[in-house]
């Protein structure tokens, strides 16, 4: 419920609860519970498109980190289609690295909330 009021409000919302491994783009199994609330949502507003955005810390090299971010953005759209049943022409997936910050990334605090993906309405 949550997801679905952020995204009518500001268009967009920050998910904090998928996990990799660093330098990965397999989703962890703890990630389940958040996934489970964005099929929850795609799957109750059938008509909702949205970006499935993903988003790293300045750590490493920025080329890396793009196809990184991509790479995990594909693989959360991979996993919504596949588990959740959501019809992928509803959602597109792109890295943009650390192009976007939300927080310093001099402190590993504010390297964790820039770790994220988002849902943007299309």
């Amino acid at each position: 419920d949550a997801i679905g009021k952020g995204i009518a409000a500001e268009g967009k919302i920050a998910l904090y609860g998928i996990y990799f491994d660093t330098g990965k783009a397999e989703i962890k199994p703890e990630s389940k519970p958040q996934l489970d609330e964005m099929g929850k949502l795609l799957n109750a507003s059938k008509t909702l498109r949205v970006f499935v955005i993903g988003h790293t810390d300045n750590q490493g090299q920025l080329d890396a980190n793009l196809a990184l971010s991509q790479k995990r953005a594909e693989a959360i759209q991979a996993a919504l289609v596949k588990d959740y049943k959501v019809d992928a022409k509803r959602l597109s997936a792109r890295g943009v690295a650390n192009y976007a910050p939300v927080a310093s990334n001099a402190q590993e605090a504010g390297r964790a909330k820039n770790r994220r993906v988002e849902l943007v309405e299309q």
